[in-house]
């Protein structure tokens, strides 16, 4: 696995360490915010990572990577590139461990759609690119165990809570920063809507 210096040294260089005041998918307020997007967007940056991540499961014989929308998407399909292809049933000889990812639909429930599927008990990574609350890899979990699959592990790169990046975060009503008078923007991908 990647070191801890070498991790930051990549998001510093990306850009993707913004300070300021931060309202958080899962509702938290920071000071900081990781935006995992700018760091992904180059090939070599998200290969670097990918492998990295993937690197803890090469033991795990993992037949398929699952990740939530938007966020986890291409950081799970270089985790499923980097992975060796699992001897198994399941698995298109050839092609590779599958990056499939769950969304939410209309109503905001996560979802599996466009054709995707898992055969029972498919072994699932589940992979992530950032975790504050885990509540999105949560609910990918469980739309993982309907399908018929079965989670051996889940990873993020980027781990708020206490893990290898740990970032102070608050509740609203408990934020310094609300306190202090600035005013929280919203940067995560969840709070984005189209227009009518």
């Amino acid at each position: 696995m990647i070191s801890r210096d070498e991790l930051l040294r990549i998001f510093e260089t990306a850009g993707a360490i913004r300070r300021g005041h931060f309202e958080l998918s899962s509702g938290l307020h920071s000071g900081t915010y990781v935006q995992c997007a700018l760091v992904l967007q180059y090939p070599r940056f998200a290969e670097t990572l990918g492998q990295a991540l993937a690197s803890l499961f090469f033991d795990a014989a993992i037949e398929a990577v699952v990740s939530p929308a938007l966020g986890g998407v291409i950081i799970g399909q270089e985790v499923a590139r980097a992975l060796p292809e699992a001897a198994s049933k399941h698995v298109v000889p050839g092609a590779g461990v599958p990056a499939l990812f769950v969304e939410r639909d209309a109503s905001g429930t996560m979802t599996m759609r466009r054709g995707f599927s898992l055969r029972p008990d498919e072994r699932v990574l589940v992979v992530e690119d950032v975790w504050t609350t885990g509540r999105s890899t949560q609910e990918a979990i469980r739309v993982i165990q309907e399908a018929g699959g079965r989670v051996v592990a889940a990873a993020a790169l980027i781990d708020r809570s206490g893990g290898n990046l740990p970032i102070a975060s608050y509740q609203p009503d408990d934020c310094p920063l609300c306190r202090d008078g600035s005013a929280a923007v919203k940067p995560g991908s969840r709070f984005v809507r189209s227009a009518p």
